[in-house]
């Protein structure tokens, strides 16, 4: 399947962590297509099975699908939303944002707050605070409250959109990136001979604590895990040595949530078989998935893969389609390449 459309269907769902399992339907097709089984676990993590020729080994791949959004938490007298936040919104990124509200139907609206012209000068410089935002619907607060409750899930109306040179920009790419990885690098396998089950997992609750893969990890207890996530891409005002370059390959994580033997062959196999790669030295934990399957049970060899991306948990997420299919290439070929010696050899540093 063509990766653009890939990114286009696993971006349709509406994912705020909380209600991943409310529209998946999408991404468990995606899946389905490319994988021997497809379940859903309690949380709502999507597992798919793709069976390696004797099963020896247990690989798993992770990538979350859930996404930063909003919640209904106040319905005033005029009908006006209050908000408040689910995951990590900037709320400098709010004024003037399309937003959805998903009550009893979805419900368009705008992120509204007062104009400059009738700012008091003090107002004005001054950072807008969350509580002076409101969503507005149109709707009176009879039609509101009969549509739209108290702990509704909200989020950031879809705009995708195909930039120049290759770049793709939308919300919810943080880390929709992710799980196109982990569809692409099955496709790959379709042309390969691999002896491990991979288990792609899109997870669920990572941006409020990891919680999708806590509970997978724990529940596959895989000889390998590999968390795909994005990292922060290359742009105006940021020093050099806190991003990665947009089209440059895929970057590999290395620090002590990474077992340093997965850090080590796929580098080696990204050399060998000329996939551009970056280096992200991570001093502690990397904030990822990867942390969650790291210090599962006694212990999963992890790596991380991520994808450069700019402008995180903004409406505007952009990355490189490149860079996708590249991280697929590499993961497959580190799968196909899975031998006793290397799996083995992971019990000890």
């Amino acid at each position: 399947m063509d990766i653009k459309q890939n990114i286009l269907n696993i971006l349709k769902p509406a994912a705020v962590s909380g209600s991943e399992m409310m529209e998946n339907r999408l991404i468990k097709e995606c899946f389905r297509n490319l994988s021997d089984e497809v379940r859903e676990d309690k949380l709502g993590n999507i597992i798919s099975l793709k069976k390696g020729q004797n099963q020896r080994y247990n690989i798993m791949l992770a990538a979350h699908m859930d996404e930063i959004g909003l919640m209904v938490k106040q319905i005033d007298d005029r009908g006006f939303i209050r908000f408040t936040f689910i995951g990590g919104v900037d709320p400098r990124i709010l004024p003037a944002q399309e937003v959805i509200i998903h009550g009893r139907r979805s419900v368009f609206g705008v992120i509204g707050n007062k104009p400059p012209h009738i700012q008091e000068p003090e107002e004005r410089k001054k950072a807008i605070k969350p509580d002076d935002l409101f969503i507005d619907t149109g709707l009176c607060a009879d039609e509101v409250k009969k549509t739209i409750q108290v702990g509704d899930f909200i989020t950031f109306k879809r705009k995708p959109k195909e930039l120049l040179n290759g770049r793709f920009s939308c919300n919810a790419l943080d880390d929709r990136a992710g799980i196109a990885v982990m569809l692409q690098t099955l496709e790959e396998l379709d042309t390969m001979r691999f002896d491990a089950n991979v288990y792609a997992v899109a997870t669920v609750q990572e941006e409020v604590g990891l919680r999708g893969a806590i509970v997978s990890s724990f529940n596959i207890f895989p000889h390998i895990g590999i968390a795909i996530d994005v990292c922060h891409g290359n742009m105006l005002d940021v020093p050099e040595d806190e991003t990665q370059v947009l089209g440059k390959g895929p970057v590999l994580a290395l620090g002590p949530n990474i077992h340093p033997k997965l850090f080590n062959r796929l580098k080696e196999i990204a050399e060998d078989h000329n996939v551009p790669y970056q280096l992200n030295p991570e001093p502690s934990s990397t904030g990822t998935d990867a942390w969650a399957i790291q210090i599962t049970r006694e212990g999963i060899p992890t790596a991380l893969v991520s994808i450069p991306l700019r402008y995180m948990h903004t409406t505007v997420e952009t990355v490189c389609f490149d860079d996708i299919k590249k991280a697929g290439r590499l993961l497959a070929i580190f799968i196909s390449s899975l031998n006793k010696e290397l799996v083995e050899g992971l019990t000890c540093y």
